[in-house]
C-alpha cells in the first residue's frame, strides 16, 4: 500500500505538468488536442513506467525483473487513480513530439499574475500552448486566446505569433531579467484582416499601383502579403535619442527594407533617409509605461527589439500621438515580418473548424404563434420579433421572481436582490476600478464591441458598461428606475427598461441602440 501511495503522490506532485486522472476514463475523450502533455522523463514513477511496457509493448518479451514486480500486484485503497497511468499513454500517442522525445518546463502568467507549470515538447507552438490551457481550463476556444512575452526589466511586451517556437523565445531571455509568459484573450490579433482600413487610415498608407488611391480592404491586405508590391507607411512619430533622456520628432517611412526616418522634413529622397531597424532580426514591442519608465511624451509607445541578446541601449524606442497611429505601425510591421505566414495562422483555425452539429438551416424555420386555440405562422418580421422580446420579458420576470421570492419582502422588489444573475457572467467584474478596466479592455484587444460590466465606484448601488470603438474606451453608467415601485436597469434614462443586467446585455449585443456600437466581444478572465 504503501509503494502505491507514493506512486500516485507522486504522479500528483508533477503539479501542472499532467493532471491526476481521478476523473478516470472521462479525461481520455478529451485528448484529441495535439497540445496535450504526457509525462517523461525521470520523474514519472517506476510502476507508471513498467505500466507503459505492459500496454504499449504487449508482444514484447519483458525482463525477468520487470515479471517480478508486475507478478506481484501491490492492493490499492484508491482504485480510481489507477485510470492516470492510462490517460497519461493516450496522451503520450496523441502528442507531437520530438524526434529526441525532449521536454522543458515552463511557467505561464495570467493577467491576475496567478502562474501554472506545465511541461512540454521542445517543439511546441504558441498556438499549441494556447489549446492546452483552453482545454484545461474549459474555455471557449474562439481563437481569440494570445500567447505574450512580457520583460518586466523592460516594461514592454508583444504578440507571440501562433506559429513560433516558443522555446526560441525562451532562448533569448536572459538569466538576471524577470522575463514571463502571458496567456490572455487578444481580440485584434487577426482584426486587421477582418477590417484592414481601420488599421491602415489613408494618409499613413502609400501603394506603388494603379489603383489611384482607391482600393477595398481585400487589395489593401493583397499589397503587405504580396512581396512582389511595395506598401509604404508613413507620417510623424517621436523618437528617443541614442544614449540621451530626450525625444525628439521625425519623419518615419515603413517599407519591406524597414524603417528609415528623414533628417529633411518630410523628404523621402534616398539621400535624406538614415536606416533605423529591419525586421528579419527584431521584434516590435509596446511600452507598457512610456511616460513613466521611459520619459515618452505620450503613453502610445513602442521600440524595435533585436532578437539578439544585447542591452536596454539597443532598443529603437518610438511613441506615436494616438492609439490608432501607434496600432498601424505595429501592425504594419509585423505584416512586413511574417507577411503570408500571419494570414495562414489566422485562416488555419477556421479552416479546422467542425461541421455544426445542426443540420437544419436558420432560413428553413418560422416562428410560430401558439397563444390561440389554433397555432399559426406569424408571417410579419416586426410582430415575430415583438412577440419574442414578449416572450423573453415574461421568462424574465418569472425567473426574477422566483429568485426574489426566497429572500426577504424588503428586497423582493430589488434589482439588487437577483445580483447572483449576473455575477456567474465572465463580461461581470465586480469591484473594477476605472483605470483597470481601461487596461483590461487595452490588452485583450481595442476593437469595436469589446466590452465588460463592472461596480460604479461613484454610486455604490448601480453598475458601469465599459465598452471600446475606434480604439477608444468609453464609460456609460447604467442607471436604476423606479416604474411604480419597480425597479429596472437602464443606459437612456428609462427609455429602454431591462430587469437585469443579463437583459441588457442581450439586448445591446443585438441592437447599439444608444451606444456607438454592439457589444461584441466580452473581457475575461480565468485562473490558471
Amino acid at each position: 500500500m504503501n509503494n502505491t501511495l507514493e506512486d500516485v503522490h507522486t504522479s500528483g506532485s508533477l503539479g501542472e505538468k499532467a493532471e491526476v486522472s481521478g476523473r478516470g476514463k472521462g479525461n481520455v475523450s478529451c485528448f484529441s488536442s495535439p497540445s496535450l502533455i504526457p509525462l517523461h522523463g525521470p520523474l514519472q514513477p517506476p510502476n507508471a513506467q513498467l505500466s507503459r511496457n505492459a500496454v504499449c509493448q504487449g508482444n514484447r518479451k519483458i525482463e525477468e525483473g520487470e515479471k517480478s514486480l508486475l507478478a506481484a500486484p501491490v492492493p490499492s485503497l484508491f482504485p480510481e487513480l489507477i485510470p492516470s497511468t492510462v490517460s497519461s499513454l493516450v496522451s503520450d500517442c496523441l502528442l507531437p513530439s520530438t524526434k529526441s522525445g525532449a521536454t522543458q518546463v515552463i511557467k505561464v502568467y495570467n493577467e491576475d499574475n496567478t502562474s501554472r507549470t506545465v511541461e512540454v515538447p521542445t517543439d511546441i507552438t504558441a498556438r499549441d500552448i494556447c489549446q492546452l490551457f483552453v482545454l484545461k481550463n474549459h474555455c471557449i476556444d474562439d481563437h481569440s486566446w494570445t500567447l505574450f512575452e512580457h520583460l518586466t526589466h523592460l516594461s514592454i511586451e508583444r504578440i507571440i505569433e501562433d506559429h513560433e517556437s516558443v522555446m526560441e523565445v525562451l532562448s533569448g531571455w536572459a538569466m538576471d531579467t524577470d522575463s514571463r509568459l502571458y496567456f490572455r484573450k487578444n481580440y485584434a490579433k487577426y482584426e486587421f484582416f477582418n477590417k484592414p482600413l481601420d488599421f491602415f487610415p489613408d494618409h499613413m498608407v502609400s501603394i506603388s499601383s494603379e489603383t489611384n488611391g482607391m482600393m477595398n480592404h481585400s487589395q489593401l491586405i493583397q499589397t503587405f502579403l504580396n512581396s512582389s508590391t511595395c506598401p509604404e507607411i508613413h507620417g510623424h512619430l517621436h523618437a528617443k535619442e541614442q544614449g540621451r533622456k530626450s525625444w525628439k520628432k521625425f519623419y518615419f517611412v515603413l517599407r519591406r527594407s524597414g524603417l528609415y526616418f528623414s533628417n529633411k522634413g518630410t523628404s523621402k529622397e534616398p539621400r535624406h533617409l538614415q536606416f533605423i531597424a529591419e525586421f528579419s532580426d527584431g521584434d516590435v514591442y509596446t511600452l507598457l509605461s512610456a511616460r513613466k519608465i521611459h520619459g515618452a511624451p505620450t503613453d502610445y509607445g513602442f521600440c524595435v527589439k533585436s532578437t539578439k541578446r544585447g542591452s536596454p541601449r539597443d532598443l529603437k524606442l518610438l511613441c506615436a500621438d494616438d492609439e490608432q497611429t501607434r496600432t498601424c505601425w505595429v501592425t504594419a510591421m509585423r505584416l512586413f515580418k511574417y507577411g503570408m505566414q500571419l494570414y495562414q495562422n489566422f485562416i488555419q483555425p477556421h479552416q479546422k473548424q467542425k461541421t455544426p452539429m445542426r443540420s437544419i438551416s436558420e432560413n428553413s424555420l418560422v416562428a410560430m404563434d401558439f397563444s390561440g386555440h389554433k397555432s399559426r405562422v406569424i408571417e410579419n418580421p416586426s410582430e415575430a420579433l415583438s412577440v419574442a422580446v414578449e416572450e423573453g420579458l415574461s421568462w424574465r420576470r418569472k425567473s426574477c421572481h422566483r429568485l426574489s421570492s426566497h429572500g426577504s419582502p424588503s428586497t423582493s422588489q430589488s434589482p439588487m436582490s437577483n445580483i447572483a444573475l449576473h455575477m456567474a457572467q465572465p463580461w461581470f467584474h465586480s469591484k473594477l476600478s476605472r483605470d483597470e478596466a481601461h487596461r483590461l479592455i487595452t490588452q485583450q484587444g481595442l476593437i469595436d464591441g469589446v466590452f465588460l460590466l463592472r461596480d460604479s465606484q461613484s454610486n455604490p448601488n448601480t453598475f458601469v458598461l465599459s465598452l471600446c470603438h475606434t480604439q477608444r474606451i468609453k464609460h456609460f453608467q447604467i442607471l436604476l428606475v423606479d416604474e411604480e415601485g419597480e425597479l429596472f436597469y437602464s443606459l437612456d434614462d428609462g427609455h429602454t427598461r431591462f430587469t437585469d443586467l443579463i437583459q441588457l446585455v442581450e439586448f445591446y449585443q443585438l441592437n447599439r441602440g444608444v451606444l456607438p456600437c454592439k457589444l461584441k466581444h466580452h473581457c475575461a478572465r480565468i485562473t490558471l
